[in-house]
């Protein structure tokens, strides 16, 4: 499978001053987030580079104990044009783990517009493939702050639950034989739990789902704001649909992916106009239709939902994180 370019760092951190900038134990640190000035427990390294762009860089709380702890991976939403690593999400989130032991990486990575400049195409790769590379390097990383590798989970919401999504049912993109260790650490994870998930970049399927779509188009660099620019992207879909096909999250599902969660806060109603068409639940229904197909366990929330067994999502990850 493929790797991904490091820019010859091949596991090296670069950071601004050239040192790991670690927190003490109760440190706290003050964000500010879509619900105003908020404090949350320090990381332990913050502002650690996963690759050479400036954008490329996590905040890593360690998990609790002396055992290697699971991994909790986050990826901001913001159509992958604007967020934050700390948004109100990840800081709602961050103290269950931390109270169950559960070792935490919020990551920061290249918007669509950087990965223009960066020559990136379609555009989506850049913030996809850049999610994909930290999770290698945190597991390259696994022996020296104290993760176990092989309990890794992904969460974020919006964009950041497409990426999520993206990761979790695409196939490994460790590369054995490279040069780079961190290119030779895999991508795959033990579940992946998002919400508020576009789970499909595919616009016939999205104007099917639901009529009044308009996400997507600057996934694959159509411009004109979202609105604008959904009628050439779907006029132009056949001709796409190679990049479709790599990015979408529906059209890479198939047995033997790791179970997910999805959440929405409001319920389905497939095939009709939605208040807010970018996070319907119509995405979970039609993702945990497909998931069924090929065996996926799927769990999907919204209100009123059947067959739900984790009403929040952390309690989801806890469950998935620290099975026996």
């Amino acid at each position: 499978m493929r790797g991904i370019a490091r820019g010859g760092i091949a596991g090296v951190l670069l950071l601004i001053g050239g040192a790991v900038a670690r927190a003490g134990d109760g440190a706290l640190m003050t964000v500010t987030n879509e619900k105003g000035v908020v404090q949350i427990t320090a990381p332990t390294f913050r502002d650690v580079a996963y690759g050479p762009h400036p954008k490329q860089v996590i905040h890593f709380w360690k998990g609790g104990g002396d055992a290697p702890a699971p991994l909790l991976v986050f990826i901001h939403g913001g159509s992958w044009t604007g967020g934050s690593r700390t948004d109100a999400r990840f800081c709602a989130l961050l103290p269950h783990m931390l109270k169950e032991g559960i070792a935490v990486a919020s990551v920061a990575y290249r918007f669509i517009a950087e990965a223009e400049a960066d020559g990136v195409e379609p555009p989506v790769k850049g913030p996809l493939h850049d999610a994909a590379c930290a999770v290698q390097f945190l597991r390259s990383k696994a022996a020296e702050w104290g993760i176990d590798k092989t309990r890794v989970a992904l969460s974020g919401g919006s964009a950041g639950a497409c990426s999520s999504l993206w990761l979790a049912f695409r196939d490994d993109m460790a590369d054995p034989g490279s040069a780079d260790p961190v290119a030779r650490e895999s991508t795959r994870v033990l579940c992946a739990a998002v919400a508020i998930a576009q789970t499909t970049l595919d616009p016939q399927q999205m104007k099917e789902w639901t009529p009044n779509s308009v996400y997507g188009g600057h996934a694959f660099g159509f411009k004109g704001g979202r609105a604008a620019s959904f009628p050439a992207y779907l006029a132009v879909r056949e001709k796409i649909l190679p990049w479709i096909a790599e990015y979408s999250p529906y059209a890479l599902v198939s047995a033997g992916d790791p179970p997910v969660y999805l959440w929405y806060g409001t319920p389905p109603a497939v095939g009709q106009e939605q208040k807010d068409p970018t996070h319907t639940a119509n995405f979970g229904v039609k993702l945990q239709e497909r998931c069924r197909e090929v065996g996926v366990p799927c769990e999907l929330v919204y209100p009123g939902a059947p067959d739900v067994r984790h009403q929040e999502l952390h309690r989801y990850l806890i469950a998935m994180l620290k099975k026996p």
